[in-house]
Order: structure tokens, then sequence, then C-alpha cells
């Protein structure tokens, strides 16, 4: 059984996040204007929910289903549903950072120096594609939205690096850029 989530959490309790004033030089903070909208909560709450849904399924039905596979089968189960939970661990850990900064529990600065805890690496499917046809629908069906749920998050986190390095140091230069893309590249191996 799946808990819905009603919303009233996720409603800011402080005043906001603690984001250099943009107020004062007229601009307006793309990465307080990201957090702070509904489309973020949006995306918390469709997160959270599936972090909720995968740890249903995984405690009951996925286990009585991984019990009838064939033993090839059973190990293919056993190693997508850890890479589904890692993969969701993470992505839950990058959302919860995110509303911290937003709901002004931690600065901008204190979710950037947490951030190297939470590693938002792409985890492709790590069985050959016949065997991953053989486990169960509903494990295949909460990998691909968590993929798909990774991919936003990653292309988020990418913009809101960007988007930080503009707005506390100017434009990145063409060198932190790099490093950046290397290591989001080592990330995903």
């Amino acid at each position: 059984m799946t808990r819905q989530f009603d919303g009233s959490p996720f409603e800011p309790s402080r005043p906001g996040p603690s984001w250099p004033d943009s107020s004062r030089s007229g601009t307006i903070s793309f990465v307080q204007r990201l957090t702070a909208s509904d489309s973020f909560k949006t995306l918390f709450k469709e997160g959270m929910a599936l972090v909720e849904e995968s740890a249903g399924y995984l405690d009951g039905a996925g286990r009585d289903e991984s019990r009838q596979l064939r033993r090839a089968a059973a190990m293919a189960y056993a190693s997508e549903s850890m890479r589904l939970t890692t993969r969701l661990m993470q992505l839950a850990s990058w959302l919860l950072l995110q509303r911290a900064v937003n709901e002004g529990d931690m600065t901008a600065t204190q979710a950037a120096s947490e951030k190297h805890k939470v590693r938002l690496t792409r985890q492709e499917i790590a069985c050959a594609p016949e065997l991953f046809d053989e486990l169960p629908q509903r494990l295949r069906a909460l990998t691909f939205k968590s993929m798909r749920l990774q991919a936003r998050i990653v292309h988020l986190d990418q913009s809101l690096f960007a988007a930080r390095a503009q707005e506390f140091g100017g434009a990145p230069s063409a060198i932190a850029s790099q490093v950046e893309r290397l290591r989001m590249a080592f990330a995903a191996h």
C-alpha cells in the first residue's frame, strides 16, 4: 500500500533560504526561484512517492516474485533491486538537500559542502537485456521510472551548479566547466 502525500510537509515553515540578497541587485536568483517553485515541490513529491512505492514493492510482492524466478533471473533481480535502491537513495538525498535550502534549514554553501556526499551517478541496467526482460514487470517499471527521474535530477543538478557559479562568482571559467564535466563523466561509471 502506497501512502499518499498531502502536500502539507512541503510548505515552507521558515522565511526562506539563505541566499545572497538578490533583491538589492535587482536580479532574481535562478536557484532560489527554482527550489521554491511548484515544479520543484512536484518533483520532490514524485521522488519521495517513488521511494515509498519501490520500498513497498521490494519488501512485499517483489520478494514473492523473486522466489519464483530461475537462478540467473533471481541473481539479476537481486542486482537490479540493489541498483534501484541505491539510485533512489541518491535521488532522495539530493531532493532533501535542495528542500533544506528552500526551507531555510541550510544555506546554499552548507548544502554545497554536503553535496559531495550525494553521488548522482547515472546507473544503467546491469544485466543483459534478455535477462532483464525475465524480471517481474513491476521491478522493470520501477527501474525505468527511477532512471527517468535520475536523468531529470542530474540535468537539474548540472543547471543549478552552473547557475550558482554565475550567481556567486561570475560566469564559470572554462576550466571549472571542464572539471565539472569530467567529474560528472567519471561519476557516471
